[in-house]
Parts: structure tokens; C-alpha cells; sequence
């Protein structure tokens, strides 16, 4: 007689430990930056990202290799954490003088080429896999841009180096517009999962993600912009350029962009032929299940932040 099998959880069920998920990680992360120690904030926070991104990397090349393709995993994981901590290295000072954005973007760029460069060199002396070398290469390196390399733009983007003249409190600053980012994408997450479970009747790409619907999307835009503007309006003299209108644009730019960032892990999970990158966390699953509308939305904050909101 075989065992009974467990019974699904509910939508709502699935949507608290989702959000309880997220309130005990988020929490960590903010109460290590906000701690006032600058040793503590940032070492948690580099070994927080360090491991987002390292781990998020693991689960991709994992998909990788459940959709039968090649890849260079253990190249790609020790890149990615040469990356993050040389990123870390510049954008605090700790390499050269300076963390200005030019230097971190041309020691970003420079890893880049050398990668692509390893990549090859490494396949020419490689016997094992000549017929699917270029395969290899591609998912190596897409790995390495999709997770690491976008997750830097948080770094970026919590060590922001505001222009001397900036308010008194602009040390903080970056915090607060990273903690704001956040709190930005997630709200969406959660809107888009709370309005599509009530009232989602047409789905948006039912071939890639069937439970997603234009009524989820418009309740991404709506909570969102809502939870920017309250952000704003309680935290904006701590953020360097911010107003409502700009809270306006962002809430609706990063609301659509975390949709699409979403849709899009699903339709690297749906080649895999898997339902969640991992299972570490409840009612969310694993790191890429985590990160996927952070991690194209943190580049959009990170520019939008330094060509706008702080453009001479």
C-alpha cells in the first residue's frame, strides 16, 4: 500500500512563506548594513553577495547541464568569485584611490575580455570535449554576465561615490538606495503574486510561465510605484536627487523590468524541465528563484541613479 502523498499547499500558504522567506533574509541584510560598523557592514555584506552570486552561478550551470549542454563549471564559479571580490576591492577604495565608477567599469571590463580569452585557451588544450566547445564557452560565460556580473550593480549601487557638496548624510546614502531598490522589486514580486491569485484570469506567456497574468503585471506596476512613493516620502531626504516624480518613473521602470527579469529565469527553468532553481528557500526556492527580478533591475537602478538622479 503505497503512502498517501502530501497535499499542495495553497496560494496563500505559498504566498506567506514566500514572504516570510523574504522578510527573515532582507532583515539580515539590512540590519548588517545599517549596523554602523563599517567592518561588519561591509564584510557581511560582500560575503552576502559573494554567496548570492556564487551559489545563484552553481543553480544556473546546474540548468545548464540538466538541458544536456556543456559548460565549464568550475572556471565559471572561481571567475565569478574573482569578480565580485575584485569589484568589492575597487568600489571601496581597497584597489587604487579611488572607486569610481570609470575604474570599476574598466576593471569589469578588463575581467571580461580576460575570461572570454581563458575560455578559449582553455578549450584549444582541451582533448575531452572538442565537439562541444563553443557550446561550453557560451554557457560558461552567460552564466558569469547573467549572475555575477549583473549582481555587481548592488555593489555599485551601495557604494555609490557621491560628488563632494552632496548632503551631510550621503554616506549613507547608497544604502538607502540599495535598501529602497529592494524593497522596490520585491513589492512587485509580491503584488504581481497577490493580484494575479485573486482576480488573474488572462495569462501573459502560459508557454514559459502559465500562472502569470496581465492582471499580476498591473498589480506589479500599482504596488510598486505605491511602495516608492511611501519610500520615498519617508526616506527621500536621505536619497541624493530623489523626488515623486522619480519615484513615479522608477516604480513603474523597475516594477516592469522585475516582471521581465521573472519571465525570464522561467524560461530557464522550463528548458531545464524544472520547476524551481533550488529548494532552499520556502515558498520561493532556490538563489536564482531569489534574485531573478533583482538582478536585471540593479543595473537600471545603478544607471538611472548615476546619469539621473546624480547628473551634474
Amino acid at each position: 500500500m503505497s503512502a498517501p502523498t502530501a497535499a499542495a499547499p495553497s496560494k496563500s500558504q505559498v504566498f506567506l512563506r514566500r514572504l516570510l522567506s523574504t522578510v527573515v533574509l532582507w532583515t539580515v541584510v539590512v540590519a548588517a548594513m545599517f549596523s554602523g560598523n563599517r567592518l561588519i557592514s561591509d564584510g557581511v555584506f560582500v560575503l552576502l553577495v559573494a554567496f548570492l552570486a556564487l551559489a545563484g552561478l552553481v543553480e544556473f550551470y546546474g540548468l545548464v547541464e540538466k538541458r544536456g549542454l556543456a559548460c565549464f563549471k568550475i572556471s565559471g564559479v572561481v571567475a565569478g568569485l574573482l569578480l565580485m571580490v575584485g569589484t568589492f576591492l575597487n568600489v571601496t577604495g581597497h584597489l587604487g584611490t579611488t572607486g569610481s565608477p570609470a575604474r570599476v567599469n574598466d576593471f569589469e571590463t578588463g575581467f571580461l575580455i580576460l575570461f572570454v580569452l581563458g575560455l578559449c585557451i582553455r578549450q584549444l588544450v582541451s582533448k575531452s570535449n572538442a565537439a562541444v566547445g563553443l557550446t561550453a564557452i557560451a554557457t560558461t560565460l552567460l552564466g558569469l554576465m547573467y549572475v555575477p556580473w549583473l549582481l555587481n550593480f548592488i555593489q555599485k549601487i551601495n557604494f555609490f561615490p557621491f560628488a563632494p557638496g552632496s548632503p551631510a548624510d550621503a554616506a549613507d546614502a547608497g544604502k538607502f538606495f540599495l535598501l529602497y531598490f529592494i524593497l522596490i522589486t520585491k513589492f512587485s514580486d509580491m503584488g504581481a503574486y497577490a493580484i494575479g491569485s485573486l482576480i488573474g484570469r488572462h495569462k501573459m506567456i502560459p508557454r514559459i510561465s502559465p500562472a502569470k497574468t496581465w492582471e499580476g503585471f498591473a498589480g506589479a506596476i500599482l504596488v510598486s510605484t505605491g511602495a516608492s512613493l511611501a519610500f520615498v516620502h519617508f526616506f527621500g531626504a536621505k536619497m541624493v536627487g530623489m523626488n515623486y516624480l522619480h519615484a513615479i518613473i522608477l516604480g513603474v521602470i523597475l516594477s516592469i523590468t522585475a516582471v521581465i527579469g521573472d519571465l525570464i529565469e522561467s524560461l530557464f527553468k522550463r528548458e531545464a524541465g524544472v520547476k524551481d532553481s533550488g529548494a532552499l528557500f520556502p515558498g520561493i526556492g532556490g538563489i536564482l528563484d531569489l534574485l531573478d527580478s533583482l538582478l536585471f533591475n540593479a543595473p537600471i537602478m545603478y544607471l538611472y541613479l548615476r546619469h539621473i538622479l546624480t547628473h551634474p
